[in-house]
């Protein structure tokens, strides 16, 4: 018989001692928070430097690949966030069936080798080697792991304690883009990689040291039946929907917000930092939402910050071509797009057994992962078709947002059976 958790009898009774149930849990604790803690630094070395492309984007667009259309040099950051997302499958997989340990130190010796090996790139095709691929994919071991582990601790708080570790992810994407502009200016591309990959390794080692899963492996065969298992559940359908539309709108603004301000009048010192502002807004957007999302729940609070995404870009983005609109834009934005990020693991876990959670959630980013990939030059296509202008791509951009929006409320409806002041 099914419990309130998602788990039933047979896994309540077969899960071992007490302290890993996958009912028991403790929803605070010293330990609990010190897998936060390391979580928070694992978002921050991970999801926190993808964060970042804006400013590859623009900087390679203008010197090593400055031969290159916008739409090419597009496709670093595009398939850096495709690399970053269509491994979930597998290392969520991987996660339910051995746990963390392994996957967080394999991913941060590629990630963190990765980086190293971009430091000595100036070819087109070492940049896709290095950033594309070697460095997310050690990068997606950390956030998958580190996500994975804060969902097993908590339940009652979990959308705060999901909101905290996904903040990481902001204050890297706050603190890296200046971080590389003040060296680069300094002392050259090659050493600002160097040093933000000896960075990063300091604070994996923190992460490799505190993220634990609460829950015991359970060895299992990986097979395509149990990734395809989710798709028969229609909330999940609906959530991946949702997650699939809006991903693809939330990642052009992305990649393509420096590009935009140097493109309306901004110095590019000036439209660098706009990176800084939308993941400095990001990171108040995953905390405070994730606080009312325990309150008022999480899939309402989705609803309100996807359709906020929608209004930011087609009332306020696609109608300005001023500094002043491009920064609070990026504010707005960074806002609404960060409850997003912070609140879809909580989603997925909200509908699912616990001890599926690695599956389907990587399952969910593994369509993401096309969004991601098809996105950025997506957009950069739809400049270059309006002569070098942004409004096809700002309205593309609203109307994959809205579509998110769309399936966001009726994945909120059917599982309020159409009630619509519901807690869900």
């Amino acid at each position: 018989m099914d419990t309130p958790d998602g788990t039933d009898e047979k896994e309540r009774q077969d899960t071992g001692p007490p302290q890993t149930k996958s009912n028991d849990f403790p929803d605070g604790g010293l330990r609990a928070w010190f897998v936060v803690v390391g979580a928070f630094f694992g978002l921050f070395t991970s999801f926190g430097w993808t964060n970042c492309v804006g400013i590859f984007q623009a900087y390679y667009q203008t010197h090593q690949l400055r031969d290159l259309s916008a739409s090419t040099v597009s496709w670093i950051p595009a398939i850096s966030m495709f690399m970053m997302f269509i491994t979930g499958p597998f290392v969520g997989r991987l996660f339910d069936a051995y746990g963390p340990h392994w996957l967080l130190l394999t991913g941060s010796l590629l990630h963190v080798f990765g980086l190293m090996m971009a430091s000595l790139s100036s070819r087109y095709y070492q940049f896709i080697l290095s950033q594309s691929i070697c460095s997310p994919l050690g990068a997606s071991m950390v956030l998958y792991s580190s996500f994975n582990c804060v969902a097993t601790w908590f339940r009652q708080k979990r959308a705060l304690a999901m909101g905290i570790t996904a903040s990481g992810s902001s204050l890297g994407g706050v603190i890296m883009p200046i971080l590389v502009d003040h060296i680069i200016t300094r002392h050259g591309f090659g050493w600002a990689m160097r040093i933000c990959a000896f960075l990063m390794l300091g604070l994996l080692i923190v992460t490799n040291l505190t993220v634990r899963s609460r829950l015991r492996p359970k060895p299992t065969a990986l097979t395509l039946t149990s990734y395809l298992k989710g798709f028969t559940d229609v909330p999940f359908v609906l959530v991946t929907l949702a997650s699939f539309l809006y991903s693809m709108g939330m990642f052009i603004p992305i990649t393509y917000m420096v590009t935009y301000g140097e493109h309306v009048g901004m110095s590019t010192g000036l439209a660098g930092y706009l990176v800084s502002i939308f993941n400095a807004a990001s990171g108040v957007g995953r905390i405070l939402p994730g606080y009312a999302a325990d309150k008022l729940g999480n899939f309402n609070i989705s609803i309100c910050a996807a359709g906020l995404s929608t209004i930011f870009v087609l009332g306020l983005w696609l109608p300005g071509h001023s500094n002043a609109t491009a920064i609070v834009f990026a504010a707005a934005f960074g806002f609404s797009s960060g409850t997003y990020t912070a609140l879809s693991p909580a989603l997925v876990a909200q509908i699912s057994n616990i001890h599926e959670i690695g599956t389907r959630s990587g399952a969910l980013y593994a369509f993401m992962s096309i969004s991601a990939l098809v996105g950025s030059p997506i957009g950069g296509s739809l400049i270059g078709a309006a002569d070098g202008e942004y409004w096809k791509l700002q309205v593309f951009t609203g109307v994959m947002l809205a579509g998110g929006t769309l399936f966001y409320a009726l994945s909120r409806l059917y599982l309020s059976k159409g009630k619509i002041w519901a807690k869900v």
